[in-house]
Formats: C-alpha cells, structure tokens, sequence
C-alpha cells in the first residue's frame, strides 16, 4: 500500500480547494457576473472614454516602472544588508518593512507633506522645474514607495544562502566583478528577483490610500483605476465599477502570467549557468 506523504490528503485537498473557491474564485466569479450588466457595447465604451484610457494607462504604467525601478534598488539595498556590516544596519534594516506598517492613508499624507510645493523637498525641486506632488510623477513616487519592502524582503533570504566559494572560484579563474555578477549571481538571483517584481508590482496596480492623497487626482492626467471605481460606486453605477475592476484584473493577470513564464525561463537559465 502505497502511503501518502500528507495524511488525509483527500480532505486536506478538498478543504484548500473549498476555501481557495470561497475566498478567491467567489468573488471573482462575481465580479465577472456585475461587470457583465453594462453589456459588451457599454463595456466597449466605458473601457475607450479618454478619461478611463488615461488612467489604465498610468495605472498600469506606473505601477509597472516602478516595479522596475524597485527590482534594481531592491537588489542593490538587499545585497547591501546582507553582504556588510556598518553601524546602523539593523535601523536600516528595520526602515525597509515601514511601507509595511504605515496604513496607506498615512503613507499618502506623509509624502504629499514632503513633494508638495511648499514641503520640505518640493519647495527645493520646484525652482528646479521638478514639481512631484500632484503630478504623475507623484503616483510613480507613491508606487514605488508601497512596493519596496517586497522586493528586499524576497530577495535577502536568497543573497544570505549563496555560496560565495561559486564567486571566488570565478575570480581565481580571472573574471572580473561585473563578470561575475552577471554570469555567476545574476543568473541565481533572477527567479526571486522576479517574484520581487511581480509582487511589487501587483501592490502597484491596486494601490489607492497612500496616491490619492499626492496624485492630485486631476482627470486626464493624474487619476488612478481605483480612484475612478470608487466614484462608480458613489454614483451607484454599480455594474461600471465592476467592470473597471473586471479590466484591472484581466490586464493584472496578462502583466503576472508573462511574469510567471519569465520566471520560468530564468530558473532554466539559472540550471544552465551551474
């Protein structure tokens, strides 16, 4: 008899399955359902306003650069922390979970406090012709802000458990830094520096509290997905308020899905560069 390695695995399976249908499949199978109500010629013209274009387009855009940006400084504050040792480096450390913490609403307050005109840095960018606060650029900051703890975080327990006798011998054989990071580490690193990605990113996309507040939420040029939903649901226009969030979560899945087979891709890079 052959035994399982899980016991009850039959029950455990239909109970994950259960609540994975309750707490995930339900609601979106709901939604679906509530966006269906405008029709495919309402869905068709919500979806082509210039209004809800310009915001798809700086929400999925920013949240997609920053994501980005949050890959590469994300590593770069990770490998740091893990790698040296200096006075401070547990503060540090302990600063990066603070998007964690901070409640959105908070998050938003505090950096439109700091980027608005008169804030302790936007009175110094807007001489410069930089304005931050009320602008797109403001989103991008507030993005990037939410989604940097998920990058550093899922990429320290991975630089704190390579081998560092890989990059030594690279070294004796006569590679130089850059060669070694890009041909040795790189390559190692690359799946959960995508996981990073892809977290930060899906953060991104739905976030609300902490850009409203610096957005300026001026339509055509810096209004968000969500924000609009919310005005749906004001305007008990129901039916348009899942069907925005219907359009978010398709593009989401698209942006995740080719995240998932880029991952997939570098795990086969990383097993050939062994």
């Amino acid at each position: 008899m052959r035994r399982r390695v899980l016991p009850g695995f039959g029950i455990s399976l239909g109970y994950a399955l259960a609540y994975l249908g309750l707490i995930v499949l339900l609601p979106l199978a709901a939604l679906a359902w509530k966006a269906s109500g405008i029709g495919i010629e309402g869905l068709l013209r919500l979806l082509s306003a210039p209004r809800t274009l310009a915001a798809l387009r700086l929400s999925l855009g920013g949240a997609l650069l920053a994501a980005l940006v949050n890959a590469v400084i994300g590593l770069l504050v990770g490998w740091v922390l893990v790698r040296y040792r200096f006075p401070g480096r547990r503060l540090f450390d302990a600063l990066v979970d603070l998007p964690f913490a901070l409640p959105t609403a908070v998050a938003g307050i505090a950096l439109t406090t700091l980027y608005a005109p008169g804030g302790w840095l936007g009175r110094w960018l807007e001489p410069l012709g930089l304005k931050v606060a009320y602008t797109p650029l403001g989103v991008f900051v507030a993005m990037v802000f939410v989604g940097f703890p998920f990058v550093v975080r899922t990429l320290q327990p991975v630089l704190a458990a390579l081998e560092r006798d890989v990059e030594e011998a690279a070294e004796s054989l006569g590679a130089r830094r850059w060669q070694t990071f890009a041909r040795v580490i790189l390559p190692m690193l690359a799946p959960t520096l995508l996981t990073g990605f892809a977290l930060a990113l899906a953060r991104a996309v739905g976030e609300y509290g902490s850009v409203i507040f610096i957005a300026g939420n001026i339509p055509l040029h810096s209004e968000i997905v969500p924000l609009l939903i919310v005005q749906k649901l004001e305007q008990f226009d129901y039916a348009g308020a899942a069907a925005l969030g219907a359009a978010m979560l398709l593009l989401s899945f698209v942006l995740l899905v080719a995240v998932a087979l880029l991952q997939r891709w570098s795990g086969r890079w990383a097993e050939r560069a062994r």
